[in-house]
């Protein structure tokens, strides 16, 4: 069966689930934990999309009681669902709307999409936390491999128009992944402060949990 919400704890009743929309992706960062295995804790992560709103839903009630955070994730970019993502949040939003929603993203939405889809998700997600991944153009493209063009400034605009839809928002960077980047903290934490959202460096963990 594939593996469209998952846990990565042991707990019976996990505080937070994930959601696997799918796995396609535009970027093919270098340390990204789907290069390394196919699952994660145990639940296999790999499908073709080819599932209804349905049996998302059916996946995300078998958690019992409900949990406290949805965050879409998975091994793939979230927004490239994006029609099956905004359903899933007015979903919750109408069955459990203490739940905190939040997206991992690599800020490509709006570029793939030519609108501003942060702004479509206003009152639909509570917050973001969007890759950044590096303190340069050339950094980036070596790191995260994008598909689309200009894609490290698409990023920075992605979060600066989160920021403008009142979301709370983080851009994060990995680090400690190999030897041959050293990515300058300080310059990435102060790009993240420049378009008004939070830092989060994220150590990297070889199995990815």
């Amino acid at each position: 069966m594939y593996t469209l919400v998952y846990s990565i704890n042991d707990e019976e009743a996990p505080e937070t689930v994930y959601v696997n929309l799918t796995n396609s992706c535009t970027n093919k960062c270098i340390f990204c934990l789907r290069e390394q295995k196919d699952d994660v804790c145990g639940a296999q992560m790999w499908h073709d999309d080819n599932y209804k709103l349905e049996d998302l839903i059916n996946q995300f009630n078998a958690y019992v009681p409900t949990p406290h955070e949805v965050v879409f994730c998975g091994y793939g970019e979230p927004f490239l669902r994006r029609e099956m993502m905004k359903e899933f949040c007015k979903y919750l939003r109408a069955k459990h709307p203490e739940i905190k929603i939040r997206v991992n993203t690599n800020g490509h939405a709006n570029a793939i999409y030519k609108t501003n889809v942060a702004a479509e998700f206003k009152g639909l997600i509570d917050a973001v936390s969007v890759s950044l991944n590096a303190s340069s153009i050339a950094e980036y493209n070596e790191i995260c491999n994008p598909k689309i063009e200009n894609a490290y400034e698409e990023v920075k605009k992605f979060i600066k128009a989160c920021v403008n839809e009142g979301m709370d928002v983080s851009a994060s960077v990995v680090t400690g992944f190999d030897k041959l980047h050293n990515i300058d903290i300080k310059q990435c934490e102060a790009i993240a402060s420049s378009l008004g959202a939070k830092f989060r460096n994220r150590e990297f963990i070889p199995n990815g949990y």
